[in-house]
């Protein structure tokens, strides 16, 4: 656990990374195993999560985004867009339902319980409240990178400031019923960025914490 926190001080968002750096397969293929095995509610995991290496999809995807994101985007190792699914719905618990059932050896008919929970949840939702939620688990995912990363002395930096719309035309999301949630740059931090020195902030004990 020590190792963790420690990992979880060492962090912070990224602001320049170092090109000439490249987080190997090995590692992204961890982090990719850690992002599957994310929390998610009641295991559905309504989100695909696209991993990016291609410098011409990002220089494409660099115009769809603000400010120095453009520039983290393209010298990043890596970009991972978190989309989640939209109007999710009986197709996403049959293939669930269908998944259960093939990995843990039971038949299908046994789940109907949980079939029938899931249909009742989404079913009492709007379209707008279903995609708030699969959005929603798309953060959750998006933690677990983060921080697995940190473990691995890998750098990460999380971005909510880019147009989704132009995210969506770019990657083809919106025949594939997705829409580009959040996304996050993978690389190793440069020695001139300065953040990585700074001290982090937090709020005291005493002040985030509650106890009743």
């Amino acid at each position: 656990m020590t190792n963790y926190i420690e990992s979880l001080k060492w962090r912070y968002a990224t602001k320049k990374y170092d090109t000439s750096k490249k987080v190997s397969k090995e590692d992204i293929d961890t982090l990719k195993e850690a992002v599957k095995l994310s929390v998610s509610s009641v295991g559905l995991q309504p989100y695909k999560i696209f991993v990016i290496e291609s410098p011409e999809v990002r220089a494409k995807l660099k115009e769809a985004s603000g400010g120095n994101n453009q520039n983290l985007i393209m010298d990043a190792s890596h970009l991972f867009v978190f989309a989640n699914e939209t109007n999710v719905g009986n197709i996403q618990i049959n293939n669930y339902i269908n998944n259960i059932s093939t990995i843990r050896g039971v038949e299908p008919e046994s789940l109907k319980g949980l079939g029938d929970y899931l249909s009742g949840f989404l079913g009492s939702l709007s379209i707008e409240d279903k995609n708030a939620w699969t959005a929603k688990q798309s953060y959750i995912a998006l933690s677990t990178l983060i921080n697995s990363a940190a473990l691995l002395k890998i750098d990460t930096t999380p971005m909510e400031g880019f147009n989704a719309a132009q995210f969506n035309e770019i990657l083809g999301l919106d025949a594939l019923g997705l829409n580009a949630a959040v996304i996050a740059t993978v690389g190793y931090r440069h020695e001139e960025d300065l953040m990585q020195h700074a001290a982090k902030v937090r709020k005291s004990n005493e002040e985030l914490f509650i106890t009743l």
